[in-house]
């Protein structure tokens, strides 16, 4: 099978193939018609991209239902409308699957491919969908320039990074807002962002303006 049969497929966590299943039997009033993804949900975007945007993992009631990273809740608005802003994305919105948005350059991954509840997962959770992650950089040769959202898709990447073969980051990074780190051989840079969580973004911790200059800063790292 292909890395997105296996991710759509897996049930490796008991755990999260019972809690995705109960939000799409609950649903929300908002989507009482709709029929939810409540699969593993893979990657979207260019097949090899020279920017890499690394999440935590599926919305409850956004890519849990419709099946794309990103697609159909709060975060995914504040995301894609930075890549569309920044020439990332073809629109400034993705509200389903099949909407006829399309992504340049870039593709959009998250380190669990399925939705924990209380958007918590468990160290054995992560663990076990690593292998999926350390994928995906293997594959991307074209790669120059990965993003990650949030401290635990920081430190999950971080994990994976080894295991790729590919030449290291320093020992001991920490996550910082706005923290840029190139590995050895300065083929790669990583850059650090709060999550567009609306946990971040209400409170004003990650504002718009911050968060896009993340994305002006992977285009100049690309443009370079």
């Amino acid at each position: 099978m292909t890395l997105r049969q296996r991710i759509v497929a897996c049930e490796l966590c008991p755990r999260l193939v019972e809690y995705r299943a109960e939000i799409a039997r609950t649903k929300r009033r908002a989507f009482t018609d709709h029929t939810y993804w409540c699969k593993g949900v893979p990657p979207f975007g260019v097949r090899s991209p020279r920017l890499l945007v690394v999440g935590l993992a599926p919305g409850a009631h956004g890519a849990n239902r419709t099946g794309r990273v990103f697609t159909g809740d709060g975060s995914g608005e504040w995301l894609y409308r930075a890549m569309y802003e920044t020439g990332f994305s073809t629109g400034p919105e993705a509200v389903h699957a099949r909407d006829g948005l399309r992504l340049i350059d870039a593709r959009i991954t998250n380190v669990l491919r399925c939705v924990p509840p209380g958007n918590k997962p468990v160290a054995a959770e992560l663990d076990r969908c690593r292998p999926y992650l350390v994928e995906e950089l293997e594959t991307y040769g074209r790669l120059r320039v990965v993003l990650a959202l949030g401290k635990i898709a920081f430190d999950s990447l971080l994990k994976a990074w080894p295991q790729t073969g590919r030449a290291p980051f320093a020992a001991g990074l920490k996550f910082a807002h706005g923290a840029e780190h190139r590995n050895d051989d300065q083929t790669v840079t990583l850059l650090v962002s709060y999550h567009p969580s609306r946990q971040n973004t209400n409170t004003g911790l990650l504002t718009r303006r911050a968060f896009n200059a993340i994305f002006r800063r992977a285009r100049s790292e690309l443009e370079a």
